[in-house]
């Protein structure tokens, strides 16, 4: 089964608008064959603190108890301990967490729409892919493709850009 790091960007667009990609991979997640949630204490605080943010919360309104929704999605992640890079690997230091976590947990993807993520491209042979490529890569994984394919070794859907997030060549 895939094992994902989302960033806290993608919490933060699935509780504003629960209809987009980012809304839909937690639909994915409540499903519990979907995929696993990997993620830190530290991880866990950015996004509780991007959920308390004024613009965060006027966007919400209401429709969720950000508090109570995080605490959820936090019985059904798969906790690793909070750690330091060897060396900084991203142009911002605070995504290094997001990193440290996938190493630290074996993820097969980092699922982000931060511009210093995206560009690494990927991390320590895991891939860093946008909120709607993820989906696609769910169901290649599903079809049963390699490991190797999923932790970014080979082309994973011939056609897909998963930086971009849609069908096409680059």
């Amino acid at each position: 089964m895939i094992r994902a790091v989302l960033d806290a960007n993608v919490f933060v667009s699935a509780a504003v608008r629960p209809e987009g990609p980012p809304g839909q991979l937690f639909s994915l997640l409540l499903r519990g064959d979907a995929f696993v949630l990997v993620m830190s204490p530290a991880i866990a605080a950015e996004i509780a603190d991007a959920l308390r943010y004024p613009a965060a919360r006027r966007c919400i309104r209401g429709r969720i108890d950000a508090s109570q929704w995080l605490d959820s999605i936090l019985l059904l992640a798969d906790l690793v301990d909070d750690g330091k890079l060897p060396s900084r690997a991203s142009e911002d230091p605070d995504d290094d967490k997001y990193l440290h976590a996938a190493v630290a947990g074996r993820a097969s993807v980092v699922v982000s729409g931060d511009q210093h993520l995206l560009a690494l491209n990927s991390y320590d042979g895991v891939p860093i892919i946008r909120p709607r490529a993820f989906p696609t890569l769910l169901v290649e994984s599903k079809r049963r493709r390699p490991l190797a394919e999923l932790r970014g070794k080979a082309k994973l859907a011939p056609g897909y850009d998963y930086k971009a997030g849609r069908a096409g060549a680059r």
